[in-house]
């Protein structure tokens, strides 16, 4: 029962911190949120203290637990994580990613260059993060997926729309989704994929911190994989 109160718990404050309901700095009182549930404090400061490892709760002796406000260095790392587990996640998801699916990540990816001719940052920042959702969502190892995941929805909570920052970067952004679509349906090796993947997160990543007045991420993306020639004689 606690287990699963926990899970309840973690569900409903991560989606008002996402949707805003719960905006940076807003207090959570552990005794109201239990109220609400039906449940004791128990369940409830478990999921704070998921939340809180996730750094979406920030916990103040004497204070409690309040919702994290957003700063440069938590992009950061959250971005930096992103550039390590989302191009593996892609890459393992490359071989489910069908005509159907392709068709329709296409036709998003579409809908963004539309918008880049009446910019709205905030709608192509969603239309960006369902993109990627259809990229990664079909990889097989549900670890990966979930950090991955993790990862989004701490991007989101922060309501980071980092195309409202760098506009600039939003035409380039479409034009790797393209590239990265035509690696997959051309069937490219796993490792082509990925490092393509990771080269993308990457140029957003600097160019946000660019933008930030921050240094370039020490994190930087593979060499991309070359395909292997044999030679003749073993052809």
């Amino acid at each position: 029962m606690t287990a699963s109160k926990s899970e309840a718990a973690y569900q409903l404050v991560s989606e008002r911190i996402v949707n805003g309901a719960y905006s940076p700095g807003y207090r959570l009182v552990l005794g109201t949120i239990a109220d609400e549930l039906g449940c004791s404090v128990v369940p409830v400061r478990e999921a704070i203290r998921r939340l809180e490892a996730e750094g979406l709760v920030h916990f103040t002796r004497n204070v409690g637990a309040t919702v994290a406000h957003v700063d440069s260095t938590l992009y950061l790392h959250t971005m930096q994580t992103l550039m390590v587990i989302e191009p593996a996640a892609t890459a393992l998801a490359a071989d489910a990613m069908d005509a159907k699916w392709l068709a329709e990540a296409r036709a998003l990816n579409e809908k963004m260059r539309q918008c880049l001719e009446d910019f709205d940052p905030v709608a192509f920042t969603r239309m960006n993060t369902e993109f990627h959702q259809l990229l990664y969502g079909q990889c097989p190892n549900p670890h990966i997926l979930d950090l991955v995941q993790r990862g989004w929805r701490r991007l989101a909570a922060m309501r980071a729309s980092s195309f409202t920052h760098i506009p600039n970067r939003a035409r380039a952004s479409v034009e790797e989704h393209e590239k990265l679509l035509d690696l997959i349906a051309d069937h490219a090796t796993p490792a082509q994929i990925e490092a393509a993947a990771r080269e993308h997160r990457a140029r957003t990543l600097n160019a946000y911190l660019k933008a930030a007045g921050m240094a370039p991420s020490a994190i930087l993306p593979a060499a991309p994989a070359l395909p292997i020639v044999l030679p003749k004689a073993i052809r």
